[in-house]
């Protein structure tokens, strides 16, 4: 009889302990994701910061003086430490950009689907996303200089080194040719809402690939400027986005929380926090420019600017228009308008991109009217102007002012890339701030818990750049 007790007994306990081991699982969430899951989030996470206007973030439309805080001017004013805002960017990009992509390359390639055609898909999907972790590091190098590149997704490595910015950035060109050659249009890759820049479509993110390395290659001109001809001609022969139907743009939403970052910051905060920037306007009204009522709102009839690092009351300067700070807009990490730009600087260095740089000027500023919304006519009164007609400016204009100006206003609401555009080009002059606490910031300072947590490796880099100052000049930087 004790036998069969002590036999139901144990039967109870083991039965007991299953059950309390079941009660401890969380079974809202899932035991792990899908490799495509990870990626559709990492994407998001780069457009989101790309471009956001959240203050402790991005900086970048403040920089380029495109708008104007009112209140608060911590931001207008160079301020990068009183919200850690480096530390900020730093952990997104490495954190929740590549970290995040460079797990779903992992899932990807050990998954096992369930038909045979969608196992097809995998090559193109591990492409997409080493295009995209290429955009992110270049970004990355672009806003701190040397940075962690080599050790910098090795778990196991928790004091990674900082490798050498232009020894980064040729290796990307190098990645992202590899990856333009690897890419089969013959064959699909995400599906449904997986990607949600180009719904998986392979030539698109071919001709984005190639469009980037475009970029990429006019960034390295005035450091090496053999390479980069090579590599700008390498893109053009590779194919290029073509037109504005091809740009390369986030689908955000009418509804939060996917709304367009810029929405979220301008009208679900319920804050009046930012307005046009004097420089901008300023730039707009002295060329009649087309785009001021696409991009902003009158007061009194005028286009008014707030002083740069100053206070500038709401009510007495020009909000942002109803068409920038709508839910869906688009988010855009490459445009038609850019590229033609870029072809045009290409142009003007003796560069072989099979037009003029008067005619790729003329047709980056159309594009530019009508992904807003324009006319073609806007376009050609505008273009007819003595102040925007590439021929007359240039007869006492450097090619880097002419085109430099108007890439910069084309780059309206795009901040890291004027931000980039401006420290290249220098053109248009920025303004400086009433209470300015460095010089124009030619770079993000790096994140001051990295000299705590990694401090060798910090000092060596922040010896190497030529100091961890905002006004240090990055290695591509030379004018």
């Amino acid at each position: 009889m004790k036998k069969i007790i002590l036999i139901a007994t144990a039967i109870i306990i083991a039965s007991c302990s299953n059950n309390l081991e079941d009660l401890n699982k969380n079974i809202k969430d899932p035991d792990s994701v899908s490799g495509e899951s990870l990626f559709t989030s990492a994407q998001k996470a780069l457009v989101d910061q790309i471009t956001t206007l959240e203050v402790n973030e991005n900086n970048t439309k403040l920089w380029s003086q495109f708008l104007q805080e009112t209140t608060y001017t911590d931001e207008s004013n160079y301020d990068q430490v009183t919200r850690t805002i480096p530390e900020n960017l730093w952990s997104a990009m490495y954190r929740d950009v590549l970290k995040d992509f460079d797990e779903a390359e992992k899932i990807i390639s050990e998954t096992d689907y369930l038909s045979d055609e969608e196992a097809t898909f995998t090559d193109n999907k591990l492409t997409i996303i080493e295009i995209l972790k290429v955009y992110t590091f270049a970004h990355l190098v672009e806003t701190f200089g040397n940075v962690p590149y080599s050790e910098a997704l090795n778990i196991d490595i928790l004091s990674p080194k900082y490798d050498d910015g232009m020894t980064i950035y040729k290796d990307l060109i190098s990645r992202l040719t590899t990856a333009i050659d690897n890419l089969d249009t013959t064959k699909d890759s995400f599906i449904n809402k997986e990607d949600n820049i180009f719904d998986g479509d392979v030539a698109s993110w071919k001709r984005f690939a190639s469009s980037l390395k475009l970029r990429m290659g006019i960034v390295l001109a005035d450091a090496d400027n053999s390479f980069a001809q090579t590599t700008v001609e390498d893109a053009i022969s590779s194919g290029l986005i073509t037109n504005s139907d091809q740009n390369a743009n986030m689908q955000y939403l009418s509804a939060a929380p996917n709304t367009h970052p810029v929405h979220k910051e301008v009208v679900l905060s319920g804050r009046n926090d930012f307005v046009a920037a004097v420089t901008l306007t300023d730039i707009l009204n002295n060329l009649n420019d087309p785009r001021r009522p696409l991009w902003l709102q009158t007061v009194d009839g005028d286009y008014v600017g707030g002083d740069i690092g100053s206070p500038s009351s709401y009510a007495s300067h020009s909000p942002l228009s109803e068409e920038v700070a709508k839910a869906n807009a688009p988010g855009v990490i490459m445009s038609y308008s850019e590229v033609q730009f870029l072809l045009a600087e290409a142009a003007a260095r003796g560069y072989t991109t099979g037009d003029t740089a008067a005619n790729h000027y003329a047709a980056g500023i159309t594009a530019s009217i009508l992904e807003w919304g324009g006319s073609t006519t806007d376009a050609t009164t505008y273009l007819a102007q003595p102040t925007v007609d590439y021929t007359t400016l240039t007869a006492t204009k450097t090619w880097r002012e002419v085109i430099g100006t108007q890439r910069w206003i084309s780059l309206f609401n795009r901040g890291v890339e004027a931000w980039l555009s401006i420290r290249i080009m220098d053109f248009p002059a920025m303004a400086e701030p009433e209470e300015a606490v460095s010089g124009f910031p030619n770079r993000y300072t790096y994140p001051i818990v990295e000299q705590t947590i990694n401090g060798d490796n910090y000092q060596e880099a922040s010896t190497a750049i030529g100091g961890d100052m905002a006004e240090t000049k990055l290695f591509f930087d030379k004018f």
